[in-house]
């Protein structure tokens, strides 16, 4: 019979909603899961006839599942205190990839493994971009994300030096003032080098840079000069940077120390002035360092991942790619936190964090599931109370058979 058919349907499609409830709550404490809720639509209809004023007869036959959507906002933050675990703060997924199979996932509970490669927890690599010499290149393919574990960074000679500060406009002729400078050698060495400022007349003073006694025994290049100011007190010569600066004959075996002393900034203005205060140094720096071994790795809001090595230096390694599709409810869900996409969906834009509409990465955090419990405990007794509904129609409908073969007995 008709009847029995219709609460059948109610049956099935209530069960496909428990089953639904029940996945989001077996996953609430899924990094990224998201929650899918099931909706239902009626099915057709039987034309009985029509009323005296012609208006339609028709009888329902039942209802089914018309569809299972997932519900992708943001599920709250949680931080932790691994540099793997990553997060996306607005919209896109992280790329992964195993067997040359590409998946997107919200979850960034990844690891490293014992080479060094940026994976998840099932194996699958982490793309990204590559950053050859330290400088992302965004342009290139794909590449899976290696962190270098055990790597050691070669020392690298000073090249470059810069000093700010002040010399005394008050000083007498004959007055010296001395700052001391780091300097670092091809094997890593460190040299104590100094440079002193000998006031020689009005707006004028000489300068040496000098390394300490028996640290290289050929003669200096370049290592003395003249600085000259103007009435405002401002560096007039040399007018640009100090270059070939050379220290021959390193007593421990290293190559030459040679280098450039920028008295000017990136944007040319002078960074050693004169005025009526005490002769200072305010700041120093310079490009070289010894050798070191990796430390750690963090990665900013654009998905850069930065090594630290145990030198002091830091340096790009990588770039976590982030995609983004322009119908997320189109991607199909494949287990292991994964999606992939479909003609619904639409092919994934891959690019960088923060651009192209793309969300941002927190660092050490993940991104919780977004199940509330409370709503699903309340879909759970609606979704309870319609399968209990469509049973007691199964058996109401029994008895009013019952009672029809009863009638001919």
């Amino acid at each position: 019979m008709a009847s029995f058919s219709i609460a059948l349907t109610g049956l099935q499609a209530n069960t496909i909603a428990l089953n639904t409830i029940g996945n989001n709550l077996a996953n609430m404490n899924t990094t990224a899961f998201k929650k899918q809720s099931t909706t239902f639509e009626d099915l057709f209809y039987q034309q009985m006839g029509t009323s005296g004023s012609n208006n339609p007869l028709q009888v329902g036959v039942g209802t089914k599942v018309s569809g299972t959507a997932t519900n992708f906002l943001q599920g709250s933050m949680s931080t932790t205190a691994k540099s793997t675990d990553m997060a996306i703060r607005g919209d896109g997924f992280f790329v992964v990839q195993q067997g040359g199979v590409q998946s997107l996932t919200r979850a960034g509970n990844f690891q490293l493994d014992s080479s060094g490669n940026l994976t998840t927890v099932n194996g699958e690599q982490v793309m990204g971009y590559p950053a050859p010499g330290g400088v992302v290149n965004a342009n290139a393919g794909l590449v899976p994300l290696t962190v270098p574990i055990g790597v050691n960074q070669a020392a690298q000679a000073t090249q470059n030096f810069s000093l700010t500060g002040n010399l005394d406009a008050g000083a007498t002729t004959g007055t010296s003032y001395s700052t001391p400078v780091k300097m670092y050698d091809s094997l890593g060495s460190s040299h104590a080098a100094s440079v002193t400022y000998t006031k020689t007349g009005a707006n004028t003073w000489d300068y040496a840079v000098t390394l300490p006694a028996g640290e290289a025994t050929g003669t200096p290049v370049n290592n003395t000069g003249t600085l000259t100011f103007d009435s405002a007190g401002k560096l007039v010569t040399p007018a640009a940077n100090v270059a070939g600066i050379q220290f021959p004959g390193l007593a421990n075996g290293a190559s030459n120390l040679s280098f450039n002393w920028n008295l000017y900034n990136s944007t040319g203005v002078a960074t050693i002035g004169q005025s009526s205060a005490a002769s200072s140094g305010t700041a120093q720096s310079q490009d070289g360092s010894p050798s070191g071994t990796y430390q750690s790795f963090t990665v900013d809001a654009n998905g850069v991942i930065s090594a630290a090595f145990s030198n002091g230096n830091t340096t790009n390694i990588g770039q976590v790619a982030v995609a983004k599709v322009t119908n997320t409810e189109g991607l199909v869900m494949t287990g292991n936190n994964n999606y992939m996409t479909t003609a619904a969906s639409g092919a994934a834009s891959i690019g960088v964090a923060g651009a192209g509409g793309r969300g941002t990465i927190q660092d050490s955090a993940l991104e919780q599931s977004n199940v509330d419990i409370s709503t699903e405990f309340a879909d759970l007794i609606i979704a309870q109370r319609a399968f209990q509904a469509n049973s007691k129609t199964v058996t109401t409908f029994d008895s009013v058979t019952q009672d029809t073969i009863a009638m001919i007995r």
